[in-house]
């Protein structure tokens, strides 16, 4: 997929005609610190610590990009209550003309609603089940439900958000996810994910942007704290936890 065919270009937050700064979203330290973000054609990497509000971010980016602040396919609409914020009128999100074949919005808080949604659907037509492992996501455990999502669900061509798909994954898994990503990225799918995870913010064909108070900056992989700081404690777990006085 090239430049002027990646689903998503960029985004501008634009500060015009702004009732109030002092107000929610606006006083956010993650919007303050936000201007002008560039996707990879592939995969970006949006990344922090928990200090401040990252899903309104990236619902802001959602509601912009065709979706739906909860949660959003191509084919179904679904909410449970409209609480996303105004950001995303405030934001000029650059597309390519062609829309994707296919979109997906994953909030983790909000996927047991979807998953009830989805069993409500498919009463009346239970294709909707091959979508999703061939059986209701409520009678998968979760590392299986959002895996289903992950390999059955997600097709070529395709637009996909995701905020912190490894909540429900082991490290095995994870693993197993970076193959799916990389599987779809070379159908020229493209992807918008929010994580903490080390190991899939590892996917090479991506561009990572670190977010904290003072800054949002596109940083390498390398020199990202948290993975440093994994790093230390995994190669010496004794004399980290000493530091903690943990003894």
């Amino acid at each position: 997929m090239t430049l002027q065919e990646q689903f998503l270009i960029q985004v501008e937050y634009i500060k015009d005609n702004l009732d109030s700064e002092s107000e929610y979203p606006f006083n956010l330290d993650i919007v303050k610190t936000l201007d002008m973000l560039s996707f990879h054609k592939n995969v970006t990497f949006i990344t922090w610590e928990n200090w401040a509000w990252k899903s309104t971010l990236i619902e802001a980016i959602a509601i912009g990009s065709w979706l739906n602040g909860e949660w959003w396919s191509k084919n179904i609409h679904f909410s449970t209550e409209n609480t996303h914020s105004e950001l995303h009128n405030h934001l000029r999100i650059a597309k390519w003309y062609k829309q994707p074949k296919d979109s997906y919005f994953l909030r983790a808080e909000s996927f047991y609603n979807v998953a009830s949604d989805i069993d409500r659907i498919a009463k009346d037509d239970k294709i909707i089940l091959d979508w999703y492992g061939w059986k209701s996501l409520h009678h998968q455990s979760h590392w299986e439900s959002f895996f289903s999502l992950f390999t059955q669900r997600f097709w070529w061509e395709g637009l996909y958000i995701l905020d912190e798909p490894e909540s429900a994954l082991s490290i095995q898994k994870q693993l197993a996810f970076l193959v799916r990503l990389d599987d779809l990225v070379k159908e020229n799918s493209q992807f918008v994910i929010v994580t903490h995870s080390p190991i899939i913010l590892s996917y090479p064909k991506a561009k990572i942007y670190e977010a904290t108070p003072e800054w949002f900056i596109e940083r390498k992989y390398s020199e990202l704290e948290w993975v440093n700081l994994y790093k230390d404690f995994l190669n010496n777990p004794e004399y980290m936890c000493k530091k903690l006085w943990i003894e």
